[in-house]
């Protein structure tokens, strides 16, 4: 079972690889109205120039869930070995009876192998959804530079199509023709869905009732912030950026909810009686309450015999 998984995160990794830095799937092409007031946004600059750029992003969607889980996980490991729980939920036997994963490393490298996969799977989504729709950037014709005259754009309402159509740098512009969904919405959101579910499911530690929720918040803020950054520095349209907040939240919900089961590991065994054990188990006894009626007539009947 764990070869099979490590295959499917290798085809994972390799098919983002694909995606991201080779030609394999070629982007649609898609038209656009002369002087379409859309995609006619001034260039704001590479995606280094911007106030979140894409090395920052990707640092943070990667480490910061990380330090997270490893000082949760580190936490919760060290609060309940006294009493042994922590170890009897999450002991697995791998070989036998001769060796086990210890808990803490299973439940680390199982929440961030998991996070790890939504995270490539949340990048391919994006990819493919670039590649299929071929959206444009509202700074596409900076870009694009294209030949009116040589168009025939004498009307707004004519329709140009092709890639001959624009005179600019063709990386600059194939670049520009993926934009929907918004692939920072969506990591920074899927980071911050994630890193909240397991908050919210794993630190239950007296006095966090109100400083949980204020760092979640203060999460998804962020999140929300780069979103409206990319609208801002018209890169993204507010529906790319919508459709990259639904993309990530729903690769983070699923992975939290159908994968990892909110978080929690299995109950002790003892928590579970068995049917055999529920077959011999004494039945429940409930107090019996007398009634005055019933007292009463216990009392005429001692007195009369």
């Amino acid at each position: 079972m764990l070869y099979f998984q490590m295959v499917i995160m290798a085809g994972t990794v390799m098919l983002a690889y694909y995606f991201e830095y080779t030609d394999t799937f070629a982007v649609n092409v898609q038209g656009f109205f002369c002087h379409d007031s859309a995609y006619r946004k001034p260039y704001p600059g590479p995606e280094d120039s911007s106030a979140v750029p894409p090395a920052l992003l990707y640092s943070l969607a990667a480490g910061v869930p990380a330090l997270v889980i490893i000082v949760g996980e580190t936490a919760v490991f060290c609060l309940q070995l006294a009493t042994r729980d922590f170890e009897n939920q999450e002991k697995t036997i791998l070989t036998g009876d001769c060796c086990y994963i210890n808990p803490l490393v299973r439940r680390t490298v199982r929440f961030l192998g998991i996070y790890t996969f939504g995270l490539f799977a949340t990048d391919i989504f994006v990819n493919a959804g670039q590649v299929v729709t071929g959206n444009l950037a509202p700074h596409f014709l900076a870009l694009c530079r294209p030949n009116y005259t040589a168009l025939g754009c004498q009307q707004l309402t004519q329709f140009i199509s092709g890639e001959e159509a624009c005179t600019g740098d063709p990386e600059l512009v194939l670049r520009a023709r993926k934009t929907f969904p918004s692939k920072e919405a969506a990591l920074s959101v899927y980071a911050a869905v994630y890193l909240t579910m397991y908050i919210t499911s794993t630190i239950k530690a007296k006095g966090t009732r109100l400083a949980k929720p204020v760092l979640c918040l203060g999460l998804l803020c962020l999140a929300f912030l780069t979103g409206l950054n990319r609208v801002a520095e018209h890169r993204n349209h507010w529906s790319d950026v919508i459709a990259g907040f639904l993309v990530g939240t729903s690769i983070a919900v699923f992975l939290v909810v159908c994968v990892v089961s909110n978080f929690r590991g299995r109950h002790p065994e003892s928590e579970h009686a068995r049917p055999a054990d529920l077959a011999h188990a004494p039945m429940i006894s409930i107090p019996r309450v007398e009634s005055p009626l019933e007292k009463n007539h216990i009392t005429a009947f001692a007195e009369v015999t």
